[in-house]
């Protein structure tokens, strides 16, 4: 199977529209002693840098695993990782920079994601011997088709490529490094402990001609005095016989997303750091807010920007004991919304959520926890479970059916939550295989929207469908629309109706959230000129620092 196997006949005609460039682009690999070392953000460093510098560059990671998405323009579904380097890169995300997406459905098993559309699920043995062998000619594919396009392409790639049961069919480390003929920088994380050994230990597992194309080290998210490092560096290279190629510091705050389990982790982790620096109790002007960690959450950056808001106090809720008193709750999106409705009722956590309603609490619900609103949950085909049917929350006349193809797109509109709100732009991006059937003409649904297109000629032309549902005061609304809350009138004017409630003065829209990302980008690249040797990187990456004249590369 090739990438042509799963494309539509008009893309096809698309992709092979432009002319083939004299030379391929230029490919530079980071690879990690572990998963979550912070190859993602390294990997959007030298995107943001190489941009800068004005060359064509694109991301790519042959294959993801990962429940945290990013929906391309023409609607096709890739690593959440990606999307976010082609947006340092300033260009528009294909599923060529993640041709194959693994979204794990239960403990031995995922959904195979193909060029943005789903496959099928695979047992984790199947998949391994039935359709790596296959998978390996798609990643060639994509690679070779974004060299044509572009002067430097990044690779990254994933957890370790040093797990010795894993090696033989491998498609996204050094396998990957030998078909893109790609020297490797591999990235190592002090944070953690014996950085020295995961360095080395990854090196001696290596295969010779593994070890031979690394060609230097990044140390990653160091804290203190790097002069006291210096033995230890000065130790690694003779050892080795390979540089140092910088000791990034660790970077609070960037605000950047990445795309798995371990880098929510992480965003509990700056929750509560922040709550600690300034605890709730002694700033009663703050709202608490109370996200429901599902034990099966996606797309969980729906919640990242009510971390940048001033007045706002984050908690990942788990438990039933950690409930409080929330004046906002967050229903995320959920990989198999029967499951997590079922382990919500069993927690104690799906009543509370009823009391705080019934007490005139605020709910936001995102997606999977959207759909827990209905009436009914409908899945006879087996599609996210071998349940099929599951009562809802009941909180509105509605019923979920799950249906075998899913529904990727993104979109823009409007948005009025109550009868005397103000109306708001909105956009965001779509990625659900239930779809919502109404039970009554009476349901409100405060969403107008319509699917985004690159042509805006075309996108005028769209009808709007409405969208989502929504209490006649605006307490409890649910949509399918992941990053609603990127959004910043929209989501401004949410957390100021919870100020009213507490009869707080409104704070006005300070936070934008688009911006500080771009400025985080920024900050990123600023942070890599400054402390990695990027003339040895340009060298190993086989470019000039100073982009020659002309288009591209000859």
């Amino acid at each position: 199977m090739t990438r042509n196997d799963v494309m539509p006949e008009h893309e096809k005609k698309h992709e092979n529209a432009a002319a083939p460039k004299k030379r391929p682009g230029r490919t530079i690999m980071i690879q990690g002693t572990a998963s979550d070392v912070g190859k993602s953000l390294i990997t959007a460093a030298l995107c943001r840098i190489f941009t800068q510098d004005g060359y064509r560059t694109a991301p790519f990671k042959s294959q993801n695993m990962s429940l945290n998405s990013y929906v391309t323009w023409d609607g096709k579904e890739i690593g959440r990782a990606q999307g976010m380097q082609a947006d340092a890169c300033g260009i528009i995300a294909t599923t060529d920079m993640n041709p194959i997406l693994l979204k794990p459905s239960g403990e031995m098993s995922s959904q195979v994601v193909v060029h943005g559309k789903p496959l099928g699920d695979y047992e984790a043995r199947e998949y391994r011997e039935r359709y790596l062998p296959i998978a390996g000619g798609i990643v060639r594919e994509s690679l070779r088709t974004l060299q044509e396009s572009y002067d430097i392409v990044v690779l990254e790639g994933a957890g370790s490529p040093a797990e010795i049961n894993l090696k033989d069919r491998d498609i996204v480390n050094m396998n990957m490094a030998a078909w893109a003929d790609a020297p490797v920088v591999l990235v190592a994380d002090i944070d953690r402990g014996g950085v020295f050994a995961s360095i080395v230990g990854t090196l001696e597992l290596l295969e010779p001609h593994e070890r031979d194309r690394v060609c230097g080290f990044v140390i990653n998210k160091f804290r203190g005095d790097v002069a006291l490092l210096q033995p230890g560096l000065d130790w690694l290279e003779e050892r080795t016989g390979k540089p140092v190629l910088g000791v990034l510091p660790y970077l609070p705050g960037l605000e950047l997303e990445d795309e798995d389990s371990l880098s929510l982790s992480a965003s509990m982790a700056a929750a509560s750091r922040r709550s600690a620096a300034t605890p709730f109790a002694d700033d009663v002007d703050r709202l608490d807010i109370a996200v429901i960690k599902l034990p099966r959450i996606s797309n969980f950056t729906d919640a990242d920007p009510l971390l940048s808001e001033p007045d706002v106090h984050v908690r990942f809720v788990e438990q039933a004991m950690e409930w409080g008193t929330p004046d906002l709750v967050l229903l995320p999106g959920s990989k198999n919304t029967i499951a997590d409705l079922i382990w919500l009722r069993e927690q104690g956590l799906a009543e509370l959520v009823l009391d705080h309603i019934r007490s005139g609490g605020r709910v936001a619900a995102i997606c999977g926890g959207y759909e827990m609103l209905g009436e009914r949950l409908l899945d006879p085909h087996g599609v996210e479970a071998n349940q099929p049917e599951c009562p809802g929350l009941g909180l509105f006349s509605f019923d979920i059916a799950f249906q075998s193809f899913k529904t990727t797109v993104r979109a823009e509109g409007t948005a009025r939550l109550g009868d005397s709100g103000d109306s708001f732009l909105i956009d965001g991006y779509e990625i659900h295989m239930g779809q919502m059937i109404p039970n009554s003409p009476e349901l409100r649904q405060p969403f107008l929207i319509r699917d985004m297109q690159l042509d805006k000629a075309v996108r005028n032309e769209l009808p709007y469908r409405q969208e989502g549902v929504c209490t006649q005061d605006g307490k409890v609304w649910g949509t399918f629309l992941h990053g609603i809350l990127h959004n910043d009138s929209f989501r401004r004017a949410w957390l100021n109706e919870a100020r009213a409630d507490r009869g707080w003065e409104p704070l006005a829209e300070g936070v934008r959230f688009r911006e500080r990302r771009e400025a985080a980008f920024d900050r990123l690249a600023d942070a890599a000129r400054a402390y990695l040797d990027m003339p040895r990187i340009y060298a190993i990456a086989g470019v000039k620092e100073e982009k020659p004249d002309g288009a591209a590369l000859s």
